[in-house]
């Protein structure tokens, strides 16, 4: 392949982590890394999927009851969780830091190998220190940053081998894409490699949305994708809903039309990065997607539930809906999908798709 495109491919084996090194993330590393676990997600996380280990992240207003004082659940001998053994402590604010400092003993997370500080990853370093500081500046107290990141967003956790095979996928999607340079004669031995992994079923990708008519093509707007695509610049022209997004310039901007695309969104509580939930989509859609599954047209016409407008001459159906009523799907590709949930006086707002207590559907 070009590079452009080997290019492409291992930018989507990348974790890009929200917040950054805000949250002492890597970023732009394997997604097969060490992940940072937030210690209010530790009971739903699948701690057995994370063959590259975890470290839990603890703020201090979690980890401590008082000055100097941590909360009793933190120095039982049965403590899960133990801050410089696997978790730290992260601090994001003066006044988090001046209210709650770290204990006497303890010192800013570093690299080790030998028992001598290192500036890098790699075999043989160790995590050692208790605490991370990504300290913001704020009036005339300045920014304060020290220790390394600490491991990758767990979402977009993947091992290596899974990570590969999403690739190879990801690889045979653009030989489908529309004007794309490359053939099917030229790409035997991936083919061959998804085969072994029943990962080149035809019928399985268009019943998802990823192909159509043996074309790659968004999931969420089902429109064909081009190959060229995949390179150029996103733009915001004619994408209804957002005409006031920031400006894209050429060449200061590393948004393409088209990128990765996950068909179901990814969360703390599964491992989604897998080769069955991957595709190519437009930047757009994934914005206006958001944390929702992308249901295929064949989906939510398989849930076989019709909807439709009343009319005095009776009822017009339009397209079908989805059983959590969070989309809406046309036969010829249009798209709603719900922003929230119905509000009820003297109720919060309910999740989307969720019904109101006492209420039915």
């Amino acid at each position: 392949m070009a590079e452009k495109d080997k290019d492409k491919l291992a930018k989507a084996g990348f974790a890009t982590p929200r917040g950054g090194r805000k949250g002492a993330y890597q970023n732009h590393v394997l997604r097969c890394n060490r992940v940072i676990i937030p210690y209010e997600r530790l009971a739903t996380a699948p701690l057995d999927h994370y063959k590259d280990g975890y470290t839990v992240r603890v703020y201090p207003e979690q980890y401590f009851q008082a000055p100097g004082m941590p909360k009793a659940e933190f120095q039982t001998d049965e403590a899960t969780v133990v801050v410089g053994r696997n978790a730290f402590v992260l601090y994001r604010t003066h006044e988090a830091f001046e209210r709650l400092p770290p204990l006497r003993e303890w010192f800013v997370r570093r690299l080790e190998k030998d028992g001598r500080q290192v500036e890098e990853r790699g075999e043989g370093v160790e995590d050692t220190g208790h605490y991370v500081l990504r300290i913001s500046a704020i009036g005339e107290k300045k920014i304060h940053e020290d220790g390394p990141p600490q491991g990758v967003f767990a979402p977009e956790y993947a091992d290596d081998e899974t990570n590969y095979f999403c690739r190879c996928v990801l690889a045979w999607l653009i030989i489908q894409t529309v004007e794309s340079p490359y053939t099917t004669a030229q790409a035997e031995h991936l083919q061959a490699i998804l085969v072994s992994k029943g990962l080149l079923d035809a019928k399985s990708y268009e019943f998802n949305g990823v192909l159509r008519h043996g074309l790659c093509c968004c999931p969420l707007c089902l429109r064909f994708i081009k190959y060229s695509e995949l390179h150029e610049t996103v733009s915001f022209e004619d994408a209804s809903g957002l005409e006031n997004a920031a400006e894209q310039v050429i060449g200061a901007t590393r948004s393409t039309i088209v990128n990765l695309f996950h068909l179901i969104p990814l969360t703390y509580d599964a491992i989604n990065h897998v080769p069955e939930h991957v595709a190519w989509g437009h930047a757009v859609c994934n914005t206006r997607l958001g944390q929702r599954p992308c249901l295929s047209l064949e989906q939510i016409k398989a849930m076989n539930r019709k909807v439709g407008i009343v009319k005095p001459e009776g009822i017009e159906t339009f397209g079908w809906i989805s059983e959590d009523y969070q989309m809406i799907r046309s036969p010829k590709g249009a798209v709603w999908i719900q922003l929230n949930g119905d509000f009820y006086e003297g109720e919060p707002l309910q999740p989307a798709g969720a019904a109101a207590p006492n209420s039915s559907k």
